[in-house]
């Protein structure tokens, strides 16, 4: 028998998602005035939280627009472990820096210390402003003024990490990739698996319905392609021009730029990003958009070079139907998919499944992973005893013992698919 606690949970959701979804619903939207309208990817009542592209508690984030034409966007996470390299003194100091600690004689920013003494004296500071491709993982070097405060990658001594494209849940209506319980749980994984985790923020329903919010997770795919096309095409003419100097830097930084003068490339994922060992996860119906995504991408084929998506994590898929299974029978009052096959099930990357004991959906998930397993696909199951629906990405849920079981878990999982060649039981 269920617990009070999930209990309690159960009609708690189901309110909130009934809620939800009649307010949404009933609300008129006109189709006539914007028909191919910018759409949202947040709603005003979520509880934000702000990026800190510093490194707080092991991770830094960022936002970026990456579709002027509409409202698709992504939160990267970032561990501080990209920064370790082969001497851990060395990279002990650089983390610490980066997170700026107060000793004086070890503190790195983003403008030298000189700079710092005449601003507390009210002088005037000078130089020339530092660009994105500069190096601050060097505390040797100086550096000049500047505002930014946040990590800007070296061009050297640092880590390549696997990324992981992250979909959130929320019923295609609600969730937000910026979100506080989206946030802390992407960082939880970035930290675990020892990825950069991409936190998608894709179209909500119903200002964009199907199939905007899967073809979002495409675009977020094709985008990570193009990023990685544009770093190897400024290492080619760095390498092709003898760069060495910062003023040679500069100008292979004018060569990657867009109409406006402003880098195409992202820093992070340019510097620290190994699109080859790419990990899909979603949360509820963002393993929808996932397992999607997976599809697609084994469809594509190597149109995706160099990204090559590895494996895939369905947590408590919102997998539906026409024929009521055995859990939506016996669930049905808890709270408030029959998937059209693309290619051979046997292309599918591996796939794990969490799902919950009081889940009216655990029985899709399943019989999804079954078939998977028929044709040899390493598609294992995770169910959790007196869980429900959401219970390691929910807010109120997300501290409890069982979440942080949940995600030492998948990263005991992932790690097999993500970790280089000779070092697939380093952890």
């Amino acid at each position: 028998m269920p617990s009070v606690a999930v209990k309690l949970y159960s009609v708690f959701f189901k309110f909130l998602l009934k809620h939800r979804l009649q307010s949404k619903f009933q609300a008129p939207i006109d189709q006539t005035k914007d028909p191919n309208h910018f759409g949202v990817s947040t709603r005003p009542d979520e509880s934000i939280a702000a990026s800190n592209p510093s490194f707080v508690e092991g991770v830094a984030t960022k936002d970026i627009h990456i579709d002027p034409f509409t409202s698709l966007s992504i939160r990267i996470f970032i561990p501080d472990t990209c920064l370790v390299n082969s001497a851990p003194k060395q990279s002990k100091y650089r983390v610490s820096a980066l997170i700026g600690l107060d000793d004086e004689s070890s503190r790195r920013n983003s403008y030298d210390s000189s700079n710092v003494i005449k601003r507390q004296e009210g002088g005037h500071v000078g130089g020339n402003r530092r660009y994105s491709y500069a190096s601050v993982a060097d505390p040797s070097k100086p550096e000049s003024g500047g505002s930014y405060r946040g990590y800007l990658p070296s061009g050297e001594n640092y880590r390549k990490l696997p990324v992981m494209l992250q979909f959130h849940g929320g019923g295609f209506v609600s969730g937000s990739s910026e979100s506080v319980a989206n946030d802390l749980f992407c960082r939880r994984i970035a930290k675990l698996c020892d990825v950069i985790v991409v936190a998608v923020g894709y179209r909500l329903a119903p200002e964009n319905r199907f199939p905007d919010a899967f073809e979002d997770g495409m675009k977020v795919l094709h985008w990570l392609a193009k990023q990685s096309n544009l770093a190897e095409c400024g290492k080619s003419m760095g390498n092709a021009r003898g760069v060495g100097a910062e003023s040679r830097k500069g100008e292979v930084q004018r060569h990657i730029a867009d109409s406006f003068g402003a880098s195409m490339v992202e820093p992070w994922l340019a510097a620290h990003g190994d699109l080859t060992r790419c990990v899909l996860l979603g949360v509820s119906c963002g393993a929808n958009i996932a397992d999607y995504v997976a599809r697609k991408s084994v469809e594509a084929g190597r149109m995706l070079d160099p990204v090559k998506v590895v494996a895939q994590v369905l947590m408590y898929p919102f997998f539906i139907g026409s024929v009521p299974t055995h859990s939506e029978i016996r669930l049905a009052n808890s709270y408030f998919y029959d998937k059209p096959m693309g290619p051979p099930l046997k292309r599918m990357p591996p796939t794990l499944t969490v799902v919950a004991e009081h889940d009216w959906m655990r029985d899709r998930a399943i019989a999804y992973s079954e078939e998977l397993r028929k044709v040899n696909v390493d598609a294992p199951v995770l169910e959790y005893k007196d869980a429900v629906h959401e219970f390691a990405t929910l807010d109120m849920l997300l501290k409890t013992p069982q979440a942080q079981a949940c995600a030492e878990d998948i990263a005991i999982w992932v790690k097999k698919y993500i970790s280089l060649r000779g070092h697939e039981f380093s952890y």
